[in-house]
């Protein structure tokens, strides 16, 4: 998948940026008036993006296109993190979320199995490795998918098992708190008008 020179431009001009906060580039899209930048922990980090990383970001961000201005027009800048479930959209996603459950759907209609899910077991620079469970059958099959025939893909969190009433370190009889907060992080906006 080839880059627009815009796009090449801001990913340079980010890269240096994400580094120095010990984040990477996951991704830069523009889609209509929206620059959306998702930056990422490196792989293995044991925790994402915070709230005040992606602040951060956002200004030191801002600040540099605002400076180098390598985007014509009027944008709106959005910068994010992947969240739990990501979209996968290059193989640099793909080979970055290999032994994770990913989801796929294929971009021919008339494709006898359309939409695939299952445990990522490789992936390179034209194809994905899904080992998917198939009904009737024992062992999981390999289905190797070519990149460039995906409509769509993403990963797929799997939540762990719930914990049991009752269980040890829970307390009998006294309800537990409902917190409204949510861990989920959001995205941060800054406008950008031509000079």
């Amino acid at each position: 998948m080839t880059e627009s020179p815009v796009i090449e431009r801001v990913r340079a001009l980010v890269g240096p940026i994400a580094s120095d906060l010990d984040l990477d580039v996951y991704d830069v899209e523009q889609r209509g008036g929206t620059l959306r930048v998702t930056l990422d922990t490196p792989p293995g980090s044991p925790a994402g993006v915070s709230l005040d990383q992606l602040a951060l970001a956002t200004r030191l961000i801002s600040r540099e296109l605002d400076h180098q201005d390598p985007v014509p027009g009027k944008y709106t800048l959005e910068v994010t993190s992947p969240g739990l479930e990501r979209t996968l959209r290059t193989p640099a996603h793909f080979q970055r979320e290999v032994g994770k459950t990913i989801n796929v759907r294929l971009a021919d209609v008339d494709a006898d199995q359309r939409r695939i899910e299952g445990v990522l077991i490789s992936a390179d620079d034209t194809t994905a490795t899904i080992s998917v469970a198939l009904d009737g059958i024992a062992e999981p099959v390999e289905q190797v998918v070519e990149l460039a025939s995906i409509d769509r893909a993403r990963t797929v969190f799997v939540w762990g098992p719930t914990p049991k009433k009752g269980g040890k370190g829970a307390a009998k009889g006294k309800k537990k708190p409902q917190h409204s907060k949510s861990n989920q992080s959001k995205s941060n906006q800054s406008k950008k008008e031509p000079s």
